[in-house]
């Protein structure tokens, strides 16, 4: 496993996300990903697993403080005192004393962002949250948080993959120490298929997938939590780290594509489950 280092804090570069796991498949699931090696995983308020993901972390075979947690305020809890209770039961939920990141989900549209980051301070200062951050934040709204935010913005979490370019906020967190989390990396499943990628990974070994994934996650600080339910997509997803791409194939995977971004959207949101 190799790791993102920012603000003397070391995430794990590649987790496991949770989004559409459900009962017992989440707790078999997130299980099997610690039992591969997985070191992070990524859950959230408004995926309603929490409780299968902390049910997965208590019985594994590893220790609390190697397991790097993300769990995400939904919008309706960003009032002070909600975003303060929800989180309470969040951790109630997961069976923690404490969460290692948590993140806004999406920006505030009816309640100030400072309100909401002055309660997920407040959790800080608790113990019950570790560090703080936002997703789905573009460049000039991260930019803003972290104004208003009177603990360190810890990272900022998007859907980024090598039909989308996030150059922008990709170069701003690289500046400011902020890790870029990347959600849907493998676009809902939407590249395995790229020929352009597989011919790279034909020369490692790999699939067009484990190069989408080591694309990301030889990108500094970028961290990426691909979802998956098998063990044999789980073991592939992790098995990344054992070679590296170039720096003319780290150009050549790049290929922004608004329309294939838009189809792995259509195809999470309504197509099969990888």
């Amino acid at each position: 496993m190799e790791y993102v280092r920012v603000q003397d804090v070391e995430i794990p570069a590649l987790g496991l996300g949770t989004w559409n796991l459900t009962d017992d498949q989440c707790v078999r699931t997130v299980g099997r990903a610690l039992e591969l090696g997985y070191r992070h995983v990524d859950t959230a308020q408004d995926y309603g697993n929490e409780r299968e993901v902390g049910r997965a972390i208590a019985t594994a075979d590893v220790p609390r403080e190697e397991c790097f947690v993300t769990t995400k305020l939904w919008p309706s809890n960003y009032r002070y005192d909600d975003a303060v209770e929800s989180t309470r039961e969040s951790l109630d939920r997961l069976g923690l004393e404490y969460v290692d990141l948590l993140l806004m989900h999406w920006p505030s549209l009816h309640v100030p962002t400072e309100e909401t980051l002055g309660a997920m301070a407040d959790l800080v200062d608790e113990g019950l949250v570790r560090h703080v951050g936002v997703s789905n934040f573009s460049r000039s709204r991260l930019e803003e948080a972290r104004e208003l935010s009177r603990v360190p913005i810890l990272a900022d979490q998007v859907q980024y993959h090598p039909y989308r370019d996030r150059s922008d906020l990709l170069e701003y967190c690289r500046q400011e120490g902020i890790v870029l989390t990347a959600y849907s990396p493998l676009v809902h499943g939407g590249l395995v298929d790229d020929e352009r990628l597989a011919a790279i990974g034909e020369r490692y070994g790999k699939t067009a997938a484990q190069v989408a994934l080591r694309w990301l996650v030889q990108q500094e600080p970028v961290a990426a939590i691909p979802k998956a339910s098998s063990r044999e997509h789980l073991a592939a997803n992790i098995a990344v780290f054992d070679f590296s791409l170039t720096d003319e194939e780290m150009a050549e995977v790049a290929d922004p594509s608004a329309l294939r971004t838009g189809l792995g959207w259509m195809r999470g949101r309504f197509g099969r489950r990888v």
